[in-house]
This record gives C-alpha cells, structure tokens and sequence, in this order.
C-alpha cells in the first residue's frame, strides 16, 4: 500500500507540474498559394501547338471524268491535236454522226 500512495504522489505531483506549464500557441498552418500562371500558361501552350502543328489533309485532285482530244487545223494547214479535260461533257454527240458527216 505504501507503493501505491507513493505512485499517487508521484503523478499527482506531475499533474501539479503540468497545469502550471506555458503552452506554446499552436502556429496554425497558411494555405498554400497555388500559382495559377503556370498551369493555365502549359496548357495555353499545348493548345497553341495543337493548332500549330495540325494540318489538314489535302483533298485529292478530282480526276477528270471526260477527256476530249479534238484534231484541229492551225495556221499553214497544220494539224494538231487539242486534249481538254472536263468534269462533264458540254456537248454530246452521238458515235454515229462522223459517218454522216465524212462519208
């Protein structure tokens, strides 16, 4: 019994002891500042090398549908070939017709 009322005093004067300690106020924590600069300046940069380096595809070259050659008779008799290509034919004319016109 003796221990126990020794082990008694003995808190019990550590109790004593901690009431008249000064407790240091707790520093309380800033927010962090976040920089906004730099995040919003990596992304305005990805954006303008997208558009940069984004090109677009060439349309192919629509291949002419109808090609014309004509024999023409130039200056001094010569004759010479006239090739025109078009989307769609201006005139048509019917496979027949030389044979109306040449025999």
């Amino acid at each position: 019994m003796e221990n126990d009322e020794l082990i008694e005093s003995f808190f019990e004067e550590m109790k004593a002891n901690d009431q008249n300690l000064e407790i240091p106020p707790f520093p309380e924590k800033q927010p962090k500042k976040i920089n906004w600069i730099i995040p919003i300046g990596i992304a305005a940069s990805l954006l303008l090398a997208g558009f940069l380096f984004y090109e677009k595809a060439p349309e192919p070259e629509v291949p002419a549908e109808v090609i014309i050659i004509t024999l023409e008779e130039g200056p001094n008799q010569e004759q010479q070939f006239k090739i025109t290509e078009s989307t769609y034919l201006d005139t048509w004319e019917s496979s027949t017709s030389s044979l109306l016109t040449e025999f």
